[in-house]
């Protein structure tokens, strides 16, 4: 019973993060802000924004693999050579501790 409670909990996640997030790059385009930011501001946000993805993957013991989760893996073991040999669950959770 609790099994599928926790599935549908693990798939809400990513819609409600959608809403806000969209609420949020509507207000800063609107205010005319110009994105000019640094390449370690972008890899943030690629980690970042793969949260939701690295939770649901977490929680799921792998089953769920968002495509955020995916680019994020990519970026980190590109970035850190230490990085490339640790299991996809370990940066998940990682990812989830930043």
């Amino acid at each position: 019973m609790m099994r599928p409670i926790l599935l549908l909990a693990v798939l809400a996640l990513p819609l409600s993060a959608l809403a806000s997030s969209f609420a949020g790059s509507s207000a800063g385009s609107a205010s005319g802000a110009s994105s000019a930011g640094s390449s370690s501001s972008d890899d943030d946000k690629i980690v970042l924004d793969a949260r939701d993805d690295a939770a649901a993957f977490v929680a799921s013991d792998g089953a769920i693999r968002g495509a955020r989760l995916e680019a994020a893996l990519l970026h980190l073991r590109e970035r850190d050579a230490a990085q490339r040999d640790a299991s996809d669950l370990a940066l998940a959770k990682a990812l989830l501790a930043r």
